[in-house]
Order: C-alpha cells, then structure tokens, then sequence
C-alpha cells in the first residue's frame, strides 16, 4: 500500500468507492468521474504505480474480469452501444492516478468521445515497421 495512493485507500477501506467486484487479487469500481454511466475501474489490490511494475499473473486477471463486467453493463438497463477497455500508462499517455488500472467504459453513439491518436496519422511505410519491429524483438 502506498501512503497517498487513492486506489490503495479504497482497497483499504479508508477510502469510499462503490464496488462492483472484489476478490482477494482485484477491486472494480465505478468511476468517479465517469465518462458514461458504469464506467468502471479495475483495479489491482497490491499497488503498482505502472504496467512495467504490475505482476504479469495480475494483470492476467484483469481482462477476464473486464470482460465479465462489460457483460454485466451490456445485459444492464444502462445506455451501452459498445465498450471501450482501456489502460492508460504514464502521465503522457493520460494515466492520473498512479496505481495501475483498466478502464472499462461503455459507449453510446454520439456521446462525443474520439480516439485523438487517429488524429492526422500517417501510414507507417514497411521499413519503418520493419525497423520497430526489429528493436522491440531485441529487447529481453
């Protein structure tokens, strides 16, 4: 547990949240600034402030669950045309809270939010994929 963590409170008790999910690995909760109502969070109980820091047999339970709770949204009587999940990692990439997290965040057409890494993209040529491919495949 981390001293000024919010996600370590609420796995605490320290802190309120309302809890959809709680095992002895996992917490999921609702958001509390959602983008749509039953955005929930799945969240880690041991803290790691990144995915470099979260154990892999963690982060091997999230999806699943994730998966399970976009189930429950979807047979809810709340407004979902789709789900985005989503793990937002560094400040850069718009992680706020550092204490590892995914996003599952149901969808209503037109509730106005994009994906702005579509935002004038360019294609990646092969060699410049080629490239990338070939440093990530030499890193351990």
């Amino acid at each position: 547990m981390e001293l000024n963590c919010v996600f370590c409170a609420i796995v605490s008790g320290t802190a309120p949240a309302s809890v959809v999910h709680e095992d002895e690995q996992l917490i999921a909760f609702c958001d509390l600034m959602p983008i749509n109502p039953g955005h929930l969070l799945v969240v880690p109980k041991k803290h790691a402030a990144n995915l470099a820091e979260l154990p892999e047999e963690t982060g091997a339970l999230m999806f699943p669950l994730a998966q399970r709770l976009a189930a429950r949204i979807r047979r809810s009587p709340l407004p979902c045309d789709g789900i985005n999940l989503s793990v937002c990692d560094g400040r850069a990439a718009g992680q706020s809270v550092f204490h590892s997290h995914l996003h599952v965040v149901p969808r209503v057409a037109g509730d106005g939010l994009g994906f702005p890494l579509h935002v004038d993209v360019r294609v990646a040529t092969r060699s410049d994929l080629d490239q990338v491919a070939g440093l990530l495949r030499a890193e351990p």
